[in-house]
C-alpha cells in the first residue's frame, strides 16, 4: 500500500496502450492501475481466462479486499469453504485474510476485472508470473515473494475437488 499523501491523479489507460502480460499457457492480465498511480487508492487489471485455465489457485491477502466484476462468460470462485458461481455482470468482494481462487467455469472462458483496495503494487508480481510462465524464472521466487506482494497461497481440498470435476 502506498503511503504517499500526495492526491492521486486521474488515472486514463487506453486499451491500446495497456501493458498485457501471459502469465499462463490459457490466461492473460491486462495491466491497468497500480498503487502508485493511484495514490494508493487501489490497484485494477483485467484476467482473461480461455476455457480450461486453472485460473489463480488458492491464495490470501492481508492487506487489502480483492474486488471481481465478471465482463464476460461464467466464473468459480472459492471464498473460504465455499464454492460461488458467477455470471456476467456478477460482482464479488473478498476481505483482507479469507482464502480464495478463481477460474472459469469448466465449460467457459472469463473475463474479469480484478481490483485491490487500498492499492498493491502488483504489477512486478504479475510479471513474474509471466516470467515463470516463460522459464526465465522459478516458482520458489513466486513463494519468496509472498511477503513483498502480499499473496499468501494456501491448500484448499475444496478448491482441489472444485478443479478435479472438471
Amino acid at each position: 500500500m502506498s503511503t504517499d499523501p500526495r492526491p492521486a491523479a486521474p488515472v486514463l489507460v487506453r486499451a491500446d496502450e495497456a501493458e498485457t502480460l501471459q502469465d499462463g499457457a490459457l490466461s492473460l492480465i491486462t495491466l491497468l492501475a497500480d498503487a502508485g498511480a493511484t495514490g494508493g487508492a487501489l490497484t485494477a487489471n483485467r484476467a482473461t481466462l480461455s476455457k480450461g485455465s486453472p485460473g489463480a489457485p488458492a491464495h490470501f491477502h492481508t492487506k487489502a479486499t480483492e474486488v471481481f466484476l465478471v465482463l464476460d462468460g461464467r466464473v468459480r470462485v472459492l471464498v473460504g469453504d465455499e464454492i460461488h458461481h458467477l455470471s456476467r455482470g456478477d460482482f464479488l468482494t473478498v476481505p483482507p485474510t479469507v482464502p480464495h481462487a478463481f477460474a472459469p467455469a469448466a465449460d467457459s472462458t472469463a473475463e474479469l476485472l480484478v481490483l485491490f483496495t487500498p492499492g498493491l503494487r502488483r504489477f512486478d508480481y504479475y510479471r513474474l508470473l509471466e516470467r515463470v510462465h516463460r522459464g526465465e524464472a522459478s516458482v520458489r521466487e513466486i513463494r519468496d515473494s509472498s511477503e513483498l506482494y502480499d499473496n499468501h497461497y494456501v491448500e484448499s481440498p475444496v478448491w482441489r475437488a472444485e478443479l478435479d470435476r472438471s
